[in-house]
């Protein structure tokens, strides 16, 4: 159901199947230049979510996709290239000012930002928030807040595709 005063949807996902379900309508939906912001504590299901927003993509099965925690960016080829960029071990703006990180923030792919709180003031104006509450083992609690035009559209094409699904 949405959230009509601040324009945002809250998805109670109860398994791994509705958690896919969501991250390929994301990748299917995505268009050059979107960015999506992960915000969840270690676990929560942010890389999880990631993946199935490649398969969206079309990004090969093969393109098994990882958290970048140690490299920092992985970069994958689909219908639109994957930027899937993890802060967590960066300090602050300054870190990913430095890392070189705000190159793929701005290009041409989708971008996927796993502990985007590192991006401080760098934080792009047009882009989708999805906050991760875990409720279970595989069930979770999904805040979406979208900033944008653009990413509003589409949050009615979201909530409408996982009522019909879900």
């Amino acid at each position: 159901m949405s959230d009509r005063q601040t324009k945002r949807l809250v998805l109670s996902l109860r398994n791994l199947q509705q958690t896919a379900f969501l991250g390929r309508l994301l990748g299917e939906l995505a268009g050059a230049g979107d960015v999506i912001l992960l915000r969840g504590s270690l676990g929560a299901g942010k890389t999880t979510l990631a993946q199935s927003i490649a398969t969206g993509l079309g990004v090969p099965d093969e393109c098994y996709v990882t958290s970048p925690s140690f490299n920092l960016m992985n970069e994958y080829s689909g219908r639109l290239t994957l930027y899937h960029l993890d802060c967590y071990r960066l300090e602050n703006e300054y870190d990913v000012e430095e890392s070189g990180l705000m190159d793929y923030i701005v290009a041409d792919g989708l971008t996927v930002v796993e502990w985007p709180e590192r991006l401080g003031s760098l934080t792009p104006k047009e882009r989708l928030e999805i906050d991760f509450q875990s409720s279970g083992e595989e069930e979770r609690t999904l805040i979406l807040t979208p900033y944008g035009r653009t990413w509003h559209d589409r949050l009615r094409l979201i909530e409408t595709a996982c009522a019909d699904s879900f």
